[in-house]
């Protein structure tokens, strides 16, 4: 594990101990069942996928760890509308604080302001952070292979299922992959290459490329990080990928969603 993925969790714990302090499981489960119906975030991405277009996964982030600041003039709401316009499927918003300067507020703002599915993405490796998702209206939830035992990662999923959400399974090489096929996950997950070595954040388009001969006939797969370019874009759906999540190089924009729509062509 990475010193950066190392510092992060134990931020994490001490996270997770705060959040049991302030609501009881019993609390936090009332809160996510009142929460709106989730909305379907992987039937998005395969309706968009199955009428010939790309479909991406649109991510509002303030900052990263890397980059520092990405984004000043920074209004969830208003990015997700941009999205929406510009042909997203789903949206992917930030949540961590501490490290990514994200907030459980700014997934609530995108949600409202638009009829996308979104996934909340941090960094989760206990149940209550994934009902916590829940109740902040999150359709979906990101789970990092590098952060869990494939006990721990079906766990976490069979819970997400069970609170009705999607889940996105990340990985980085090939020996995550293999932890993931192994954990016997089920249905309800779809897999999410990061092309970002969160090791040594190199950013190689190859890491998806060199993996999908080794996938299972029939598995969705997103490209995530790196996608910059309509040859990206192009690229990749030469190779079969019609799934992307992108992010820092729309985020840049002054118009996101005019930006989505050139990258891929809609």
């Amino acid at each position: 594990m990475s010193d950066i993925l190392y510092t992060i969790l134990a931020k994490k714990r001490e996270e997770i101990a705060l959040l049991g302090r302030r609501y009881s499981r019993t609390a936090l489960e009332d809160l996510a069942r009142a929460a709106d119906a989730p909305r379907g975030f992987i039937e998005a991405l395969r309706a968009r996928v199955a009428t010939g277009q790309a479909g991406v996964i649109a991510e509002i982030k303030r900052a990263s760890p890397s980059k520092g600041l990405i984004r000043a003039d920074f209004d969830p709401a208003w990015l997700a509308r941009e999205y929406a316009q510009g042909g997203a499927a789903c949206l992917s918003v930030l949540t961590d604080e501490a490290f990514f300067q994200g907030h459980n507020a700014f997934l609530v703002q995108a949600r409202s302001a638009c009829a996308l599915p979104v996934i909340r993405k941090d960094f989760l490796i206990d149940e209550a952070q994934v009902i916590e998702a829940r109740a902040i209206g999150a359709d979906c939830v990101l789970l990092i292979a590098a952060a869990l035992q494939p006990a721990r990662l079906k766990a976490l999923h069979d819970c997400a299922r069970a609170w009705g959400l999607d889940v996105l399974v990340e990985i980085h090489d090939g020996a995550e992959l293999d932890q993931v096929l192994g954990a016997d996950l089920g249905e309800g997950w779809l897999l999410g290459i990061n092309n970002r070595n969160l090791r040594i954040f190199e950013t190689r388009l190859e890491t998806t490329l060199d993996l999908l001969p080794r996938l299972p006939a029939g598995l969705d797969v997103v490209t995530e990080s790196g996608i910059a370019t309509v040859a990206d874009v192009e690229r990749m759906r030469a190779a079969g990928v019609q799934r992307f999540l992108i992010g820092e190089s729309l985020m840049r924009q002054a118009r996101p969603g005019a930006a989505l729509r050139a990258l891929v062509r809609a």
